[in-house]
């Protein structure tokens, strides 16, 4: 596990921004079925359906997958994948591909080390901007992840397409958006815990010289990186992710829908599916940042010199 090595001349911005696009599609081919599991378990005790499916019930991510497989087949827990990529190409390219440029932008010329407001900071723009660039694939894959718990005649998308268009016709186009507040504030912090604590924990290990910077390196500092992001986003996931799964007016606002959760769920039911977020967003870290870096390296290698 040596990897490339860094080229003489750091990648550019554009490099970086192809780079993360790539990667996040790479670790969502690897970890998709993760975050299938981790919706439904987040939804459930929310969605009443018909006998033949409402007995249905998830237990643990492996009982949540082997459960999906059983009951709707293996294609389910690629279900959503189409809009899941589609997501990783914008929303993955800007929070992660730009987050090195935002924060030399932030820095103050002459400092010798980015603090780590700094670091903060930029990884709340970049993840903010992402959102509000991507959050329509990101609500179309929501609702596909969720649909297996509806029987076939209650399923409201044929398709990825499809999904766009009936939830703008029947929505308005405001319905691409749903859940932007709740999910701007997620992946603030999600940015934050994974961005800022993989380039702590990556600086930490080259300064004391642990460690070389090569995969290794990336592979511990993406590993803590998605556990920290794990614990402090999961509150934040679980209303997202059924506020943007509701059915138009089941809620009035993502706070309403909070309120809700802790009135069936307790503070519990903030950390719902954590086990399968902390297994999906862990492994999504390992393998994104590691084929990050070694796109990245890549692409500057092979720019002509």
């Amino acid at each position: 596990m040596v990897g490339l090595k860094p080229p003489e001349v750091p990648p550019t911005a554009a490099m970086k921004f192809v780079s993360a696009g790539m990667a996040g599609c790479v670790a969502d081919l690897c970890t998709f079925p993760l975050d299938t599991a981790k919706v439904r378990l987040q939804i459930q005790g929310e969605v009443r359906t018909p006998r033949t499916l409402s007995s249905v019930e998830y237990r643990g991510v492996l009982g949540t997958l082997s459960t999906m497989v059983r009951t709707e087949g293996a294609r389910s827990l690629y279900s959503g994948l189409a809009a899941g990529l589609q997501r990783q190409m914008s929303f993955a390219s800007i929070r992660i591909g730009l987050y090195d440029s935002v924060k030399q932008l932030y820095t103050p010329k002459g400092a010798e080390n980015t603090g780590m407001a700094t670091r903060l900071l930029a990884g709340c723009t970049t993840g903010a901007v992402a959102v509000a660039c991507a959050q329509p694939t990101d609500v179309v894959k929501v609702r596909f992840q969720a649909s297996g718990a509806q029987s076939d005649n209650a399923r409201r998308y044929s398709g990825t397409v499809d999904a766009y268009r009936t939830i703008a016709r029947e929505e308005g186009v405001r319905g691409l958006w749903r859940g932007t507040l709740p999910n701007i504030a997620r992946n603030a912090i999600i940015n934050c815990g994974e961005l800022v604590t993989y380039d702590l924990l990556k600086d930490a290990l080259l300064r004391a010289q642990l460690m070389t910077d090569n995969v290794p390196c990336h592979f511990v500092a993406a590993f803590g990186a998605g556990f920290c992001a794990t614990v402090v986003a999961s509150p934040v996931d679980v209303v997202k992710t059924r506020y943007m799964n509701a059915r138009p007016g089941q809620y009035r606002s993502a706070l309403s829908c909070l309120l809700a959760l802790l009135v069936q769920d307790g503070p519990a039911g903030l950390y719902k599916g954590f086990v399968p977020s902390f297994l999906r967003l862990g492994s999504w870290n390992v393998v994104m940042f590691v084929s990050y870096e070694q796109l990245q390296r890549a692409l500057a290698l092979a720019r002509p010199a």
